[in-house]
């Protein structure tokens, strides 16, 4: 994909893929490139999360992939349908169906009670009022706000009005969600309660997600997948513990470098493969190393780790994770 803003676009591609700055492309065509040559694969129901500093190309990314701003090459398929060859008849409904979208700003209208504004989108899908109320009362009790449909967005706070607009995202039964940095705008701990509701919702929903935020805590915490995004192009995709145990640049390391190893490392990404196991003392390749240590503090022997199949395939003990804890120092 690639989105470029200005009037001479095939030039300031040609440019960029030559291995030009994005100022010097600027410079040169007039044109900023949004987002430079990239490509990328979102499971389904994974959460796959896009983050990066103001500028780098993330929001353009995500609207880009909504086709709420067009791109200058490049394709969008969802489940093998190119929704950049769609009309906008077409991509109206696919929109209606299939996606939704959750903004930092609540975007909610303020003379219309909360039910009524849970219920827009299968209002403009033309669903009768009787039927849209009861699919939006379901989800509103979903997102803990049984109770709050007949108020209007001015009397519930910030958290809760976000929750209206998830709920309004959810109730149309989307595919696929875009949630461009929804929390960023709430209190510290508002926004942590969002975020569990959010894995919590995820959980049970298995939605495919793509969430694009740029504090690395809250990617760690959402996300399946992240990908870091500089001057418009990826620097690494991979799970968080990849990228913090194995940062291929300088940029990515320095977004990684306060995240507590321990928090994040999974018992398989630090464990001696192999060996002697005796399987005595079990953990899963998925837990945390933070969860690992009381138990080495209770007991010095080692820890046998077991794959998704439960059959060992390593183990860890003191001596490893001391490493690790030094490294985090």
């Amino acid at each position: 994909m690639w989105k470029v803003f200005g009037p001479r676009t095939d030039a300031a591609i040609e440019l960029s893929l030559a291995g030009n700055s994005r100022a010097f492309v600027l410079d040169a065509t007039g044109c900023t490139i949004g987002v430079k040559d990239v490509s990328l694969g979102v499971h389904p129901g994974e959460t796959f999360v896009v983050m990066g500093l103001s500028g780098s190309g993330k929001s353009t990314l995500v609207r880009c992939i909504a086709r709420l701003t067009e791109l200058t090459r490049g394709q969008i398929l969802l489940d093998g349908l190119d929704l950049t060859a769609m009309d906008e008849r077409a991509l109206r409904e696919v929109r209606r169906k299939k996606l939704s979208m959750v903004f930092q700003h609540f975007g909610l209208f303020p003379h219309r009670k909360v039910i009524d504004n849970a219920a827009y989108g299968l209002e403009v899908q033309g669903v009768n009022k009787t039927l849209r109320h009861q699919r939006a009362m379901e989800v509103l009790e979903v997102v803990g706000l049984e109770g709050y449909e007949n108020h209007y967005p001015q009397q519930l706070s910030g958290g809760m009005q976000q929750r209206v607009g998830l709920a309004r995202a959810l109730t149309v039964d989307p595919e696929v969600l875009f949630f461009d940095e929804p929390f960023s705008a709430l209190d510290p701990l508002i926004r942590r309660d969002m975020q569990d509701e959010l894995i919590r919702l995820q959980r049970a929903m298995q939605r495919t997600i793509v969430f694009i935020t740029h504090d690395f805590a809250e990617a760690i915490k959402l996300g399946d997948r992240i990908a870091i995004m500089k001057d418009g192009e990826f620097d690494q995709v991979g799970t968080a513990a990849e990228l913090i145990s194995a940062p291929a640049t300088e940029y990515v390391k320095e977004f990684t470098k306060d995240i507590p190893k321990v928090k994040v490392l999974t018992a398989s990404a630090v464990m001696r493969r192999g060996g002697d196991v005796d399987g005595s003392r079990c953990v899963s390749f998925d837990d945390s190393v933070e969860t690992l240590l009381p138990l080495l503090l209770e007991d010095p022997q080692p820890l046998t780790v077991l794959d998704a199949g439960h059959k060992p395939i390593g183990s860890i003990d003191r001596a490893v994770v001391s490493e690790l804890l030094r490294s985090d120092r």
